[in-house]
Formats: structure tokens, sequence, C-alpha cells
């Protein structure tokens, strides 16, 4: 209905394509049922707002949805084609309890408004074998389809045995396309969330005669209401307990709700003490040791569960906040390799060989990324290093300084061929003649000007990425909270080669979480009976 110029109320026209178009993302927006558009009731509420309204069948709103699907996905493939990077991938594979696969194909890169997107390629049914070979097969048929099969970057991927495999057939076809920057050696990216499951669950098997305790005493608690009675009368007996974080259950297979455990489970400690006096059949107290031993093993789980938090969040943070973060854990490594406690000394231990094993050089990629955040540099690495082992400090800063030069030169090579075929392409007609006023001459030799400093190599034969080391470092105090992203959108006519790079690596994912999300929608199916791939 709307109000005419006389106030009196008049119908108008419905556009019934548009109403479709609504409908339709009505159902994909809350996870409608197709059947949705044939209720009784919602049909009867249709049609009582609008009688003369044509409400479609379910066949027709299948039709809409799939030509909405067509619509968005010529969007999206456009925005890859204009996008400032190449395209870094996630993908995870799931099996069903019915031993049906499914994978799911992610794409993440900086588009032309430099803003960072992840979108899903692709959600489908994984024919059985599910191994690498037919693992790689599938994707490259998803970004053929895409039509980014020559734009890939890298690859992100858990430790899943099937991914090895499959990583190796992508790079042959890869480099038989000559597509990957240097040959695929950044190509493969394994999920940081799940080497960090890896090398905390190693730990916490040693650590089980203080976990258990704790767990079995919240259990104890929680299983009837007259011990939660019993319990709340304990924490105000002793007082000055802060009750506003409850006691909170842990799932053994998930360790960051370990850490959240342990931390409110050390909370009422006192009142677990009291409990213990006068409730006789609660058995699992832990001791006065145990205790220290938890407080001592939740303030090593900390980094990992913040750089848990950090990594599998719903909004997916630049490559360049990794690498202070892996330097803290192996820092705290260390640390505790050298504990008195002798549980938490071998826990360290443990976990020590296990970084070793996938984290002993922090990843180049991430060292990189870390370079390319101007207010890091080479400075942090070097602070990192020497903190950490002295003695090779120098060698490795060595070893990564030649790394990144190497990757710069491939993206001075492609934009070198890339000039020498649009180049190629221009006929090679004689000048004409062009007349100026004064004014116009002068605004077109600036110009020049304004060309030649945003020329790859300097007169004194320096490339972008040496004028970008040599340039003082942002104060981390004043850009705390520095869009990298935007800063290298504003430097892009200084350095459009070493700007194309950061893009790429920084927009390299380093946990599958948003491929892996997919298959944890909450109420949906899919959600059940769900079985991981076995990790090594």
């Amino acid at each position: 209905m709307i109000i005419d110029q006389a106030g009196k109320l008049r119908s108008r026209e419905i556009d019934q394509k548009h109403f479709e178009d609504l409908l339709s993302r009505a159902i994909i927006e809350h996870g409608l049922s197709f059947s949705f558009v044939e209720y009784k009731w919602i049909r009867e509420l249709f049609l009582y707002l609008y009688p003369g309204l044509r409400i479609p069948s379910r066949n027709t709103a299948v039709s809409n949805l799939w030509r909405i699907h067509d619509e968005e996905k010529v969007k999206v493939k456009n925005a890859m084609r204009k996008a400032n990077s190449r395209i870094c991938l996630t993908s995870d594979c799931w099996t069903c309890i019915t031993q049906e696969g499914y994978i799911c194909v992610t794409a993440h890169f900086v588009d032309s408004n430099w803003k960072l997107n992840s979108k899903i390629l692709a959600f489908s049914k994984l024919d059985p074998p599910h191994g690498g070979h037919e693992m790689a097969k599938k994707i490259f048929e998803i970004l053929l389809d895409w039509g980014i099969d020559r734009k890939v970057f890298s690859i992100t991927l858990d430790n899943a045995s099937a991914n090895d495999t499959m990583v190796n057939f992508m790079k042959t076809q890869f480099n038989l396309q000559n597509s990957l920057i240097c040959n695929g050696s950044y190509f493969h990216v394994r999920c940081s969330a799940h080497i960090l499951n890896l090398i905390v669950q190693e730990g916490l098997g040693v650590a089980s005669g203080a976990l258990k305790k704790i767990r079995e005493s919240i259990k104890y608690v929680r299983g009837s209401e007259a011990r939660k009675i019993a319990f709340k009368e304990c924490v105000l007996q002793v007082r000055g307990i802060d009750t506003k974080v409850g006691l909170r259950m842990d799932v053994p297979t998930r360790w960051n709700s370990t850490y959240v455990m342990l931390d409110s489970a050390i909370k009422y400690k006192r009142a677990f003490g009291c409990l213990a006096i006068r409730d006789r059949n609660y058995v699992h107290c832990p001791s006065d040791d145990e205790w220290n031993r938890a407080a001592r093993m939740c303030e090593f789980l900390k980094p990992f569960f913040v750089m848990t938090n950090l990594i599998s969040g719903s909004t997916y943070p630049t490559s360049n906040r990794y690498f202070m973060q892996v330097w803290k854990i192996e820092k705290l490594l260390r640390e505790f390799v050298m504990c008195e406690d002798l549980v938490i000394k071998e826990m360290a231990s443990k976990m020590m060989t296990k970084f070793s094993k996938y984290w002993h050089d922090y990843c180049e990629i991430l060292a990189i990324g870390a370079i390319l955040d101007p207010r890091m540099k080479f400075g942090a690495i070097q602070f990192a290093y020497r903190k950490i082992e002295p003695s090779t400090s120098e060698e490795k800063i060595s070893a990564l300084r030649k790394k990144i030069y190497e990757l710069f030169e491939e993206y001075e090579k492609v934009k070198s061929n890339e000039s020498n075929a649009s180049t190629s392409n221009v006929s090679l007609l004689p000048p004409q003649p062009i007349s100026y006023t004064d004014d116009e001459q002068v605004l077109d030799t600036f110009d020049e000007y304004v060309d030649y400093l945003s020329q790859n190599v300097t007169t004194n034969g320096k490339s972008e990425l040496d004028l970008y080391l040599e340039e003082g470092n942002l104060d981390p105090k004043c850009h705390e909270k520095l869009d990298v992203l935007a800063y290298w959108r504003d430097r892009h006519d200084r350095y459009p080669n070493l700007s194309r790079m950061a893009c790429d690596v920084l927009s390299i994912p380093i946990t599958t979480v948003a491929s892996e999300s997919a298959f944890s929608l909450g109420i949906y199916k899919l959600n059940f009976n769900k079985n991981k791939y076995t990790h090594k």
C-alpha cells in the first residue's frame, strides 16, 4: 500500500521478479527448504498481503536460486579477474559415516578496492577413491571452471596424508603451465591451527594425571543439583572467588577448551578444597602440587590459546600477524624446557620436538609476510632470531634475505614479460605532433617526472625492495591498528611490483578455517556423523 497526495491509501503494483528474488534470498540467508514457498499458511499470508500475487512453486524457487547463483558467480569471477593479487586457496575434505566424501575449496584474494576477500568456490561431493590424485583432479576442475588456474599463488591444507600427494600432482600440473611463482616454492602452506593442535596435544599427554583430576572434579560437581548447591555453599564459605566465570567443562579433542577448563577451575581451587572436607565421596581433589602445576600449565598454554583465537576467528587477519606469535611460542617452549617441574619440563620437551618438525624455520612465507609489514621489516626478524639463538641469527637472516629477493625478482620478471607482450601488440606508427598550451606542457613534463619516480629501478640501481627496506620503520605505537593492505595501496605507484607481491603474500591464509567452517554450519545435517581424515 502507498499513500497518495490526498492522504488516501492505495494499492501499488508488485514487481513479480523482485518479489521472487527477495523470497529466494530469504531461502538462502535462513537455510529454508525449497518447499517453504508451498507451505499453506505462508501462501495464505502472501495472498492476504497482495491477492494478485503469483507465488512460485518449489521447482520455480529452485530455478530462481540457480539464476541468483549464476549471477553471483559472474560477479565473483569478475572480482577475481580484476584482483590486485593472485588467488590463495584453502581446501578441506570430510567423509561422513556413509563414507561419502565432500570437498570445499575457498579463494582468498585482494580485490580492486584493496580489501581481503574470502569466497567459497565449490562445496561438492567427492567421489571415491578419496586419494591425492583424485582430489588434485577435482580441485583443478574447479579452478578451470572459475578461470583462475593460471592465477594461483598458494594452497593451505591440513596435515592429512592424502594432501601431500595432492600437492605434488597440482604442482606438476601448474609447472607444466609455468604459472606458479618460484616454481611453487611457496605453493603449499600447512594449516597452523592443526600444527598448533598437534603440538599442544603432544604436551597434554604428559600432564594427563593433574588434568584428569580437575576434569573429574568438575564432572563430580556438575553431576547433580545437590552437589551444585553444596559447591556454591563452599564458594560462599571460602569467600573472595570471582564467580562471573563458572566452571567450564572441556572437550578432550579440543585442546583450547582444556585451557579454558583449567583457567576456570584454578579460580575455584579453595572451593574444591572445602568440598573435599565436607563431602567424603569427592575423591578427585587435586593436591597443592597438582594445582600449582595446573597454574603453570595455564600460564604455559596461554600464548597457544591467544594464537588459536587469532587464526581461528570469524575474521581472518593478513599473514603479517603470525611470525611474532610463532616466535613467542618457541621462546616460551625453550624457557619451559629448563623448568624445575619435571612434568612441565617433559611436556615442553615433547612439544618442542613437534614444533621443530613443522616450524623449525617459522615457515619462510610467514617471515616474508612480517617483513612486508612496515612496522617490522628485517628489524623484527633480527630481534626474534637473536633472542632465540644469537649464534645462528645472522645466517638465518642472510638466507631469508636471499629468499625474499628471489621472490621479488619473479615479480619483476612477470611485469617485464607483460610489458614486452603489450609493447609487441602495439603497431609502431610514427609519432604525431601534439600541440600544447604552455600550462599543458608543464603538466605533461611533470607527469613524465612522476612516471620516472615510480619506475622499478632508480638511477642508483636500487630496486623497489631496496628502497622499501631502507625506509624507516613506522612506529608500532603510533600505527598499532595499521591496515597493511591500505599501506600498500597508497604506495602502489611508487612500488608497483612490490605492492603486487605484498598483496599475494599478505592474503595467504595460514589456516583452513575458512573451508573447514563450511562443514560446521550448526544445525545442518552435514555437521553430524562426520569423520576427519587421519592426521600424521
